[in-house]
């Protein structure tokens, strides 16, 4: 169908009282072919699953949780430094007091200590039962003499590099050793005898203390315990200005949000209070002023909108009472242009078809403006579907030009003068801008009266279809004159929303352009009923 479908002119209507009840309106059902005028996007809801999958938490619960992931890494890492160095101090001091005591014992017997194996042994025990702060194991190494205050004559603690750092020292050296898990301090100093002049000498002979710190560990391990029992509990007391935290921050941001729900259902005049002097203020603030301005300019377009339709109804009327004497005038005309000669009553003809035009015109923009103001009414009845279009399609002189498919028996409660003026368009529409043969088609689909108008020719080019119901709409930008007002398919939605019902162009898949109407059985009363 390549013809300006959307500027198609309405029929003559019969004048009918009006009242200020609105139309309902209700929603509409999926079209069943592809190229409808109202379609739904199939993957609508894909992007918000796959955005739930990507983030599976709510803002509250990741600022807790970042509040109390710093708390954590926090007292971890105060903990790891408080450990380190209470280990250092811990181990240092027993260190520092084992070294110390056993050099002093060392030097303090050094010029008594004999060589021989028993007296030797005997000595160590001497020294052995002087240790602090932990009990020693004393091991004597004179060459190749062996001698131990212990059980075992030498110790698999004392490594060959202590060995070497206690024969080349005066002051002797130490060493912490880890041996099968177990902690030990190894010390080891030289025995040494003053000699006059020549200062102090080496005798050869080396005495090693091995002390095993298991006690100074076991504090160690005590001060590990005590931070990890004490994280736990921490973080349950972090808890508290997390959520604390989380909620100041949480209130605005679902003030905003309520906001701009509440904005989105139409209500302009809502705004959030301001608390403080932060970002958070900063923005409710500027959300504010935003919906301030909008608000304005929203209203302002309200009233331009008003002062229009206004305006056009205004028009409307004062061109009504003119136009009907310039009607009957033409149709004077009209009847004595065979008399005439054959340029004037090519005129006559042409003044009286432009009038009859601006007739329609004037009486459509009458019939719109009665819907703006919600001023249209319907006064229903119980009719016979078929013999309602059958009576539409007579007083046109269509009956001959259309193929009715017209099922007997179907009663319907509906305005009249509106359904006439609703099958009346969409079938004149199909003539002019279709090809013949046009089929009207009734059928009950449940709860509802189903109308078809299909017409034989091209279709609605894709692109028609979303803008075919709007008023004044021209497929073809270049056509500015057309056989009707622009406004018989806007008034035909109009109507069928009225009645409950809805409207649809599409495209049939074997060629050819053909709207539906769905209009409720029992009247705007049971269109919610029927459209579940």
């Amino acid at each position: 169908m390549t013809g300006d479908r959307a500027a198609d002119g309405a029929v003559a209507r019969a004048a009918g009282p009006e009242s200020r009840r609105g139309p309902r309106r209700f929603a509409r059902r999926a079209a069943p072919p592809a190229a409808e005028a109202e379609a739904r996007p199939d993957g609508a809801a894909r992007p918000a699953a796959r955005a739930r999958r990507i983030v599976p938490f709510g803002l509250r619960t990741r600022l807790v949780l970042a509040f109390l992931l710093v708390a954590a890494v926090s007292a971890g890492t105060t903990a790891a430094l408080t450990y380190r160095e209470a280990r250092s101090a811990v181990l240092r001091s027993a260190q520092d007091t084992a070294v110390a005591s056993f050099r002093e014992q060392v030097q303090t017997l050094a010029p008594s200590l004999p060589v021989e194996p028993d007296s030797l042994r005997e000595m160590l025990f001497v020294i052995a039962s002087k240790s602090k702060p932990q009990p020693w194991i004393v091991f004597a190494e004179y060459g190749s003499l062996r001698v131990s205050s212990g059980d075992s004559p030498t110790s698999s603690v004392i490594t060959a590099d202590l060995r070497r750092a206690a024969l080349t020292t005066t002051h002797g050296s130490f060493q912490r050793v880890v041996k099968d898990g177990v902690p030990y301090l190894t010390v080891g100093v030289p025995v040494v005898v003053r000699n006059g002049s020549a200062g102090r000498l080496p005798t050869g002979l080396v005495l090693f203390a091995v002390i095993r710190m298991t006690e100074e560990q076991a504090n160690v391990d005590a001060l590990v315990s005590a931070a990890r029992d004490g994280a736990l509990p921490g973080l349950a007391v972090a808890l508290i200005p997390a959520l604390l935290a989380a909620r100041s921050v949480l209130r605005p941001v679902r003030e905003l949000r309520g906001a701009a729900s509440s904005m989105g259902s139409g209500r302009l005049d809502t705004r959030i209070s301001v608390r403080g002097r932060d970002e958070l203020s900063d923005l409710a603030r500027t959300f504010n002023e935003s919906a301030a301005q909008l608000q304005r300019s929203v209203d302002e377009l309200q009233r331009a909108e008003a002062r229009a339709r206004r305006f056009a109804s205004d028009v409307s009327h004062e061109l009504r009472t003119p136009l009907a004497g310039m009607l009957a005038v033409t149709e004077v005309l009209d009847e004595d242009a065979g008399g005439l000669d054959p340029d004037t009553a090519r005129a006559v003809r042409l003044i009286s078809t432009e009038t009859g035009k601006l007739a329609v015109l004037v009486e459509d923009l009458m019939e719109i403006s009665r819907f703006d103001a919600r001023a249209a009414e319907l006064n229903t009845d119980e009719v016979d579907a078929a013999e309602t279009v059958r009576k539409t399609l007579h007083h046109r002189h269509w009956h001959d030009r259309v193929r009715a498919e017209l099922p007997e028996g179907v009663r319907v409660r509906l305005d009249p003068r509106r359904f006439d003026v609703v099958v009346a368009n969409l079938v004149g529409n199909a003539l002019r801008h279709g090809s013949e043969p046009v089929t009207v088609r009734l059928s009950v689909r449940g709860e509802l009266l189903v109308t078809e108008v299909a017409d034989s020719g091209p279709g609605i080019r894709p692109e028609v279809l979303p803008h075919i119901f709007e008023r004044f709409y021209k497929a073809d930008a270049a056509r500015t004159r057309s056989a009707g007002s622009g406004l018989g398919l806007a008034i035909t939605q109009e109507n069928v929303r009225l009645h409950g019902g809805t409207v649809r162009a599409w495209n049939a898949p074997d060629g050819g352009a053909v709207f539906t109407v769905e209009i409720p059985l029992r009247g705007p009363g049971g269109a919610q009923e029927a459209m579940a």
